[in-house]
């Protein structure tokens, strides 16, 4: 054999050897794998959604992989505060986000983000799918959609509505409201559903487009009037309450999604044991009934399939952001 073919077997010989040595390495810690707590970010205050879900699935995984999984809220900066400390946590599987559709937003509607959402994170699964809805304070003169439409074109900027925060999926929604109901209300950013439910429900301000879960008590108690959902199904939790498509405004279709990610360089053995447990997880019956309660759909997909929606969104949203005109530095 000449001299080059055997130079390039052994070179060959030699990278199939560190690859199976990284395998080997993977698979160690894998196995070695949760040897102490499990540390899951929700970058948005006590009491919302993103909390509600997180210690709905930490719960069960604690118990699925006999370590405690400690839910750590890290709001602000609209959700990017808690994936920017997850991307600089050690990629060790004990530090994950609980991630959402907030965050394939932000790549759009922040100038400067110190990471990229796509890039410094790997996508675990998909949790649950959330349906927002447009709810209003009872003293706003509006029982549907149109009604609510005459009286914003009637008074401009008059109108507030919340959101859990500057670029947040809850903003973008209300933007799309603006634009295809040919109207403009007030933006009211908060740091998350928790003290925007508490304005809503004192009347600071009119209404918001927040997901079903932290409003649905206050709907069916009637201190808060539900309009229209956001997707382009009606919810099994109203089932009484129209689309936004039905209500006039064809193809709105929006909606909140949340999941979970690691750092990137989380070793593939340990993304996988992670999907494996969580999937389980959530397509258990008593997980999806708790989704349910929750206004929720439970999903539960592969990380493949997760940032496939993440791509999708990115390049939805970023659409959106420009034709809205939504900006958070220098607005």
């Amino acid at each position: 054999m000449p001299a080059k073919n055997k130079f390039a077997l052994k070179t060959l010989s030699a990278f199939a050897l560190i690859g199976l040595l990284s395998l080997a390495v993977s698979s160690a810690q894998a196995q070695a794998w949760p040897a102490k707590p499990i540390t899951l970010i929700v970058p948005f205050p006590a009491g919302g959604t993103t909390d509600v879900l997180a210690r709905a699935l930490g719960k069960s995984l604690s118990e699925s992989l006999g370590q405690p999984v400690v839910v750590e809220s890290r709001p602000c900066a609209g959700a990017t505060l808690g994936a920017d400390y997850v991307v600089r946590a050690k990629p060790d599987g004990y530090t994950l986000l609980m991630g959402a559709v907030h965050h394939t937003i932000a790549t759009s509607v922040y100038k400067k983000l110190s990471y990229d959402f796509e890039k410094d994170l790997k996508p675990v699964t998909m949790v649950a799918l959330v349906p927002n809805v447009l709810v209003v304070n009872p003293s706003v003169p509006a029982v549907n959609v149109a009604q609510l439409l005459a009286l914003a074109k009637a008074a401009p900027g008059k109108y507030t509505f919340g959101s859990n925060g500057n670029g947040t999926g809850q903003h973008l929604i209300g933007a799309q409201f603006e634009l295809m109901g040919g109207v403009k209300l007030l933006h009211v950013p908060y740091k998350g559903s928790g003290p925007l439910t508490v304005d809503l429900l004192g009347g600071q301000i009119d209404m918001s487009f927040d997901t079903i879960t932290p409003v649905l008590s206050q709907i069916k108690s009637g201190k808060l009037r539900a309009l229209a959902i956001t997707t382009d199904k009606r919810s099994p939790s109203l089932p009484d309450v129209p689309t936004l498509d039905e209500a006039g405004l064809k193809g709105f279709n929006l909606g909140t999604w949340f999941g979970v990610l690691a750092p990137v360089a989380t070793p593939p053995a340990i993304i996988s044991r992670l999907n494996t447990e969580m999937v389980k997880i959530i397509h258990s019956a008593d997980f999806k009934k708790r989704m349910e309660d929750l206004g929720a759909v439970a999903l539960g997909d592969t990380p493949e399939q997760m940032a496939r929606q993440i791509r999708d969104d990115t390049e939805r949203f970023a659409k959106l952001v420009k034709q809205a005109g939504v900006s958070v530095d220098g607005s």
